[in-house]
């Protein structure tokens, strides 16, 4: 059994075909949404981190939403590896009361947030110089950023309805918002039908940017008023970019993606509505690393962590099985750094048309 899948656009898989598989090919890590799913690929985080991209002299940016927004700040910390580890054990070990509150779930996201940058994480992230960090959150228009509960409830139903018929009427309800340490011209290129605001990412406004992109609407707070980015309610930037259909295919280079399943998903409100597609023309240049369906079928349930984990499962074994998981995600390094290292296996990058959608 193979742990890994490597899939390739057709850009991308000339390109290791002829050169193999090394850094400075990429010019762009993804980090998607996903909550816990993320564990499955933790062994891939620390290849990529204290390895892969160590001691690179060319800038490298990175795009996230959501805990993928997370672990691409890890990697901009002055040591990756011990972030991306501390931010694991802190959600893996996230404990809530029965019903917990969303103002619980936010006290402890910012404790959370508060352990894995450290003291001089903030610092670091804004200037570092090679790795250039770019946060995803949206911004709620209208009634949405109302503080009455049910306005903002009824915001997210007419948005989702809206969402059932075209993904652009997304646009009548958020904006997306990136707070960003690179060029905000190379990415507003990617609006792709969304309204789109860039903003720098500062060391005012990067623990609510990051914040912001991981609260899930009434699950976690919104966060209100955002340093450098204006006025307003700001949730999850997984609601418009869960999985990025983002027209990657306009990146000078290759675009890295670690992501925990091979099937991209465009929104938070996609996710059930199987018409959706991407555009697949987004991915030529995109080499995407996977788990693979018999690893995942091994793993404890047959599956990957999510967030109902939480309500499925008592606190202890909760961890016990996340924990495992963690511990097996090693075997995806393992097989990625025979391939860049000893170039073996590489006929098995596949194109990324053949992956499961």
């Amino acid at each position: 059994m193979t742990s890994l899948e490597i899939y390739a656009g057709p850009v991308a898989l000339k390109r290791l075909q002829s050169e193999g598989f090394n850094a400075d090919q990429f010019n762009l890590l993804v980090g998607a949404s996903g909550g816990p799913k993320w564990f499955v690929l933790l062994g891939l985080d620390r290849y990529l981190f204290g390895e892969f991209f160590a001691g690179r002299k060319k800038e490298l940016l990175t795009l996230g939403s959501s805990v993928g927004a997370w672990r691409m700040c890890c990697l901009a910390t002055k040591d990756p590896v011990s972030s991306v580890e501390r931010l694991a054990e802190h959600y893996c070990h996230e404990n809530y009361s029965s019903l917990p509150t969303t103002e619980e779930v936010t006290t402890s996201a910012k404790i959370m947030l508060g352990k894995v940058l450290a003291e001089n994480g903030i610092h670091d992230i804004v200037k570092n110089p090679i790795f250039r960090t770019n946060v995803v959150s949206v911004k709620a228009r209208g009634i949405g950023s109302s503080r009455v509960r049910a306005l903002q409830a009824m915001h997210l139903g007419l948005s989702a309805f809206g969402n059932l018929f075209a993904r652009r009427a997304l646009k009548l309800f958020y904006e997306r918002v990136i707070f960003a340490c690179s060029d905000a011209s190379l990415l507003e290129k990617f609006s792709n039908n969304m309204r789109t605001k860039v903003y720098p990412l500062t060391a005012d406004n990067l623990a609510d940017a990051l914040l912001s992109s991981g609260s899930i609407p009434f699950v976690l707070d919104g966060v209100r008023n955002i340093s450098g980015a204006g006025d307003g309610l700001y949730w999850d930037g997984g609601i418009v970019d869960y999985h990025f259909d983002w027209p990657f295919c306009e990146m000078d280079n290759l675009v890295l993606y670690p992501h925990f399943s091979s099937q991209i998903i465009p929104g938070w409100f996609d996710k059930r509505l199987k018409w959706r597609k991407i555009n697949e023309g987004n991915l030529s240049n995109v080499v995407m690393l996977a788990p693979s369906k018999e690893f995942v079928h091994s793993l404890p349930g047959g599956k990957i962590p999510d967030r109902t984990d939480f309500t499925n499962f008592a606190f202890k074994k909760r961890v016990k099985i996340w924990e495992e998981v963690i511990g097996r995600s090693e075997s995806l390094a393992v097989e990625l750094k025979e391939i860049v290292n000893e170039g073996k296996n590489l006929h098995l990058v596949r194109p990324i048309c053949e992956r499961e959608r």
